[in-house]
């Protein structure tokens, strides 16, 4: 889990030394050095201290106490604007302590070193034998909302942490109670509709989608609403799928073997929330996270079946490991009762979206040119990347049926999986206020520094800064 960090006024003589980081572009390099002790130089030129992006080097005393510690920036960026983002691979290369620093670079948020600082130390060791070996804390910048930056921190953690546990320990029961604890930390209301119940309440499409699970794991639809009624409505939904098989259409085993991280929807959509509600925006939140387990038994859903769904329109099953967006249309119809002013729908959905952009870019959809800007403008600020992608009307014929209503897999011909699921839940998405949906990929494949292989928290720290700006 992440760190807390810590503030200088919150420190006493007895908390131990707090270490100076020098982050130098690499022009700064030389003056830097000329005004240093000469130990200094020579140990930063002993090391080939070159302040390339990410170089890291510990400076010892002469008697072999750490002196400080000097943090590369790279070339400065000519007419641009350098990443705070950078800072994420600091934590990795100290030994545990507590540090500061000595400067915040030009053209740098303060804000936002203290949040990549945060987010760097971030590991994830919860099925590990071996124990901690020590903190490594930052001293926050002046003027720095320590509290904001620690619950952003905990909630991206949160995340991490619910998309890497596996899927025996991160199951329908479990994201229900960690809901269920969010909403009791927070005061909001809190319910879970379970199993057969979601038949009674009219979410079929849940149902359907998880009733082939065994029971202890059977589908459920939780709700939270937090916030003064009188304020605009935002709905936020998260596709929770604890584990995805396939269905009756099995995947592959390599296809298979990171479907524990089919859930990062709604461990996306929880983060997001728990950030709203500690900086207490003026808004109605109401948080919709359908969760199942996507399973193979005698009565899973099979391919060719018709399903029912709240919004009264019917679902042809074309394929079944396309269940994402059957209960994303259950969560989007109920989201759109409540005649929300912006609606926000996390999943992992599609391969194509990886395909599009990689793992690292997160496409989103919307059909409002304003939302479109104010997802950019946020997601900028936050170094946290996005890109639109159209929500093209001339593939709304593929996912025509010729016996339903629609169809959850469209005709092949239309090749963009990720547009084509898009205007799937388009179709469901609530129509009284703006809508956005983000195909995320909640995963690092390749680990660095700062951003171990494993679990990411993709696009929310984008859009927790538009929700700021947007309603605050």
């Amino acid at each position: 889990m992440t760190e807390p960090l810590i503030t200088s006024s919150s420190r006493g003589p007895a908390d131990g030394p707090v270490i100076p980081v020098h982050a130098l572009h690499v022009d700064e390099l030389a003056a830097f050095l000329d005004a240093r002790p000469s130990f200094v130089r020579g140990f930063a030129q002993l090391s080939d201290f070159s302040a390339k992006a990410g170089q890291t080097v510990a400076v010892p005393t002469p008697e072999g106490a750490l002196d400080r510690v000097l943090f590369g920036l790279g070339q400065r960026v000519k007419g641009g604007k350098a990443d705070a983002m950078a800072f994420r691979a600091l934590p990795a290369k100290l030994p545990a302590g507590d540090y500061r620093l000595h400067a915040v670079p030009e053209g740098l948020d303060a804000a936002q070193i203290a949040l990549a600082f945060a987010l760097g130390t971030y590991r994830f060791d919860r099925f590990k034998a071996r124990g901690a070996d020590g903190a490594r804390r930052l001293v926050a910048p002046d003027g720095v909302d320590v509290a904001e930056i620690q619950a952003v921190a905990h909630a991206c953690a949160l995340a991490r942490d619910m998309v890497n546990s596996p899927a025996n320990a991160m199951g329908p029961r479990q994201i229900e109670t960690i809901a269920r604890e969010i909403a009791e930390q927070f005061g909001a209301t809190f319910s879970a509709i379970v199993g057969d119940a979601l038949l009674e309440q009219n979410y079929p499409a849940v149902h359907a989608v998880g009733r082939a699970a065994v029971p202890e794991r059977a589908p459920r639809m939780l709700e939270i609403q937090w916030g003064d009624e009188k304020n605009p409505v935002v709905a936020i939904v998260g596709k929770g799928v604890v584990f995805d098989t396939g269905g009756l259409d099995i995947k592959p085993s390599a296809g298979m073997r990171l479907m524990k991280k089919d859930m990062g929807g709604a461990a996306h959509a929880l983060a997001l929330a728990r950030m709203v509600m500690a900086a207490k925006l003026p808004v109605r939140l109401v948080v919709l996270v359908p969760v199942v387990e996507n399973a193979i038994a005698g009565d899973a859903m099979r391919p060719g079946d018709v399903l029912d769904s709240r919004a009264g329109l019917t679902i042809e099953v074309g394929n079944t490991d396309a269940e994402g967006r059957l209960i994303l249309a259950d969560a989007l119809t109920r989201a759109a009762e409540l005649s929300p002013a912006l609606t926000i729908d996390l999943a992992t959905l599609t391969g194509a979206a990886r395909i599009a952009l990689g793992p690292q870019v997160i496409p989103f959809y919307t059909p409002d040119d304003a939302l479109a800007g104010q997802i950019e403008a946020g997601a900028r600020k936050a170094s946290d990347p996005v890109w639109r992608m159209p929500l093209w009307d001339g593939y709304r014929e593929a996912l025509e049926s010729d016996i339903a209503d629609l169809k959850n897999d469209p005709d092949a011909w239309a090749q963009a999986g990720s547009v084509t699921a898009a205007l799937f839940l388009q179709r469901f998405a609530p129509t009284t206020g703006a809508w956005v949906h983000l195909d995320i990929f909640a995963w690092n494949p390749k680990g660095a520094p700062g951003r171990p292989s494993g679990g990411e928290a993709q696009a929310i720290r984008g859009l927790y800064a538009m929700l700021k700006s947007r309603f605050a």
